[in-house]
């Protein structure tokens, strides 16, 4: 019963070969003295033809049995351009039942019609699905490649420990209690990254590891609470020497597993310069319409919204300008835009202009002068037919709001060509904090291991807010694909850093003493990555939903429907541990 090749391999040049093959029933069509059978692996489908003298052993299988077929390739008389395998089929010679099959509980076709939560229920089931193996075989595919080129660039592959010490800052931890030590906890990495850096302080130079981490956090479309990092750390370095290894590492990937080529280098942008230009800081460059600042011409409006915010230090009037769509949107369609960006960002109002035959119409024609009128028309180069949309606000929401409108404009009216079009860019300079209004002080806006720039170093306690630090992240078409930064090396100013987020000595002590302790030993400098395994693959897979590139992932409420987990456990499992449940607070 050893199968000679995988079912999804046969091509016509294999037509004369004797084989056997062993898979999933997907499709059976019974035609009398013929029964033709599409005998499915995880390398594809191929139809066996059994004939009159075969198909009584046939008779009674059904869909998701498993059989072994030995017979000889021969070409097909009506070949199917819609299968790999298609111009060939399998003459059966011989058969044999491996396992049968209850009627599946979900549609296994690639535009199932179950739903996600019953496809969750059984994804055991649900991972025999092509489109969903292809997924498992191309996140497998891109581990391999980063193995291969960090290997080659000198990169040593090192597991941290997945129990770990507690370090609430950012995102909350998965804690873990101790059998042992009564009262005590370990807790699931957020990522390896204090170990990673302690590598460097133990001269590993190089490190890397496909590196399994967990946030207990609000969930969203593109986040599981466990996720996989292909983790990078490296001494001896600056930003353009990690640069340069994650853009070969790309190109290394998008050539073995789409024969795309990128660009030779990736555009870089600070992170004031993104969020001015596209209202965030994980902006999808595969299209333009890019916000305009309005706010110098109307300083000395007669309309008070606009004059109010244009003398506002913290105001911004910005502006989007979409071509040729005046008509796309009707009454009702910019009701709804309104709504998204008040009800999703607080804007006080969405306001829009139109221009056909040389005239503007819209919201706010009425209250603005001719000559604000002109000079808006001249500052976006407005022509017949363009749409305009216009937020008056506080610069930050002014941002956010058209940034996410732009965007949402771009799907809907398919702005964005998307086959085979990756658009990357590294944002840089971070703001090296951000206020916490539930703490009440500045936090670490990356993490408190995160280098200022080296002009912002004074800045620490006298201006937080306008402190940029040496972070940056990689963005591909509106993902987030990595984060990292160089790190702080030097002990004084790790201190320091500490000091500004409101960590006493004593306290950075006990949450960090032996981190601390080792830079006291000849710390190098050194900075690093975690590049989101998940994205990268959902991305390269065409899909944006995260659970498409996840074996057994959870739901949106961070629940497993297989499984049923999170459970309960027994209450001598409690008693051991020393734990008691209360109700939540």
């Amino acid at each position: 019963m050893e199968r000679t090749c995988g079912n999804g391999t046969l091509r016509a040049i294999d037509a004369g070969k004797k084989v056997t093959l062993i898979g999933w029933v997907s499709k059976r069509r019974n035609l009398g003295s013929l029964v033709f059978i599409d005998l499915r692996d995880r390398t594809g489908t191929v139809q066996v033809t059994f004939d009159e003298t075969m198909a009584e052993k046939v008779k009674d299988v059904r869909n998701e049995y498993i059989l072994s077929v030995t017979g000889t390739v021969t070409l097909r008389k009506d070949a199917n351009p819609k299968m790999e395998t298609g111009e060939i089929e399998i003459h059966c010679e011989d058969v044999t039942f491996v396992n049968s099959a209850e009627t599946l509980p979900i549609d296994l076709s690639d535009n199932s019609t179950s739903s996600e939560d019953t496809r969750l229920k059984y994804r055991y089931l649900d991972l025999r699905r092509p489109s969903l193996q292809k997924n498992m075989i191309l996140r497998h595919k891109i581990c391999m490649i980063a193995r291969n080129v960090l290997d080659e660039k000198g990169f040593i592959e090192v597991e941290t420990p997945i129990l770990a010490k507690s370090t609430p800052e950012g995102a909350r931890d998965y804690l873990v209690p101790s059998r042992i030590y009564n009262g005590k906890f370990w807790a699931l990495p957020q990522s390896p990254q204090i170990y990673k850096q302690l590598l460097m302080v133990g001269g590993m130079e190089k490190y890397f590891q496909i590196a399994r981490c967990f946030r207990d956090e609000d969930l969203r479309a593109d986040r599981q609470p466990e996720f996989t990092q292909i983790d990078i750390e490296m001494s001896f370095g600056d930003e353009d020497t990690i640069f340069s290894v994650v853009e070969d590492l790309m190109k290394a990937i998008f050539k073995g597993v789409k024969n795309h080529d990128l660009e030779d280098h990736f555009v870089r942008m600070p992170w004031e310069e993104c969020m001015k230009r596209f209202g965030t800081d994980k902006p999808d460059l595969r299209f333009g319409n890019e916000i305009q600042d309005l706010t110098d011409l109307f300083t000395d409006s007669g309309f008070a919204v606009f004059a109010d915010t244009a003398n506002n230090p913290k105001g911004m009037i910005g502006a989007l300008k979409f071509e040729n769509m005046q008509d796309k949107y009707s009454r009702k369609g910019l009701d709804a835009l309104q709504q998204f960006v008040k009800a999703g960002f607080k804007a006080h109002a969405l306001a829009y202009l139109k221009m056909a035959d040389g005239v503007l119409s819209g919201s706010v024609v009425k209250p603005l002068s001719e000559e604000e009128k002109a000079a808006v028309v001249e500052r976006l180069s407005m022509k017949d037919g363009d749409l305009v949309f216009i937020i008056a606000d506080q610069a930050r929401i002014t941002q956010a709001a058209l940034g996410a409108l732009r965007v949402r404009i771009a799907h809907e009216q398919n702005l964005i060509q998307r086959e085979d079009n990756y658009k990357f860019l590294w944002v840089t300079n971070f703001p090296m904090f951000e206020y916490s209004e539930e703490e009440e002080r500045w936090v670490a806006a990356h993490h408190p291991f995160t280098a200022p720039n080296e002009c912002d170093v004074d800045k620490l306690m006298s201006d937080p807010e306008h402190c940029y630090s040496r972070a940056y992240d990689l963005v591909l078409n509106g993902y987030e694909l990595l984060s990292g930064s160089i790190r702080i090396h030097d002990q004084a100013l790790q201190e320091k850093v500490f000091e500004a987020i409101g960590l006493s000595p004593e306290k950075a002590k006990e949450r960090f003493g032996f981190f601390i302790d080792a830079f006291r030993y000849g710390t190098p400098p050194h900075g690093g990555v975690g590049i989101g395994l998940e994205r990268l693959t959902m991305v390269l897979a065409g899909t944006d939903n995260i659970r498409d590139v996840v074996a057994f992932p959870t739901t949106n409420s961070s629940l497993d429907l297989m499984s049923d987990a999170p459970g309960t456990v027994d209450e001598e499992q409690l008693k051991v541990l020393g734990i008691e449940i209360s109700e939540k607070q």
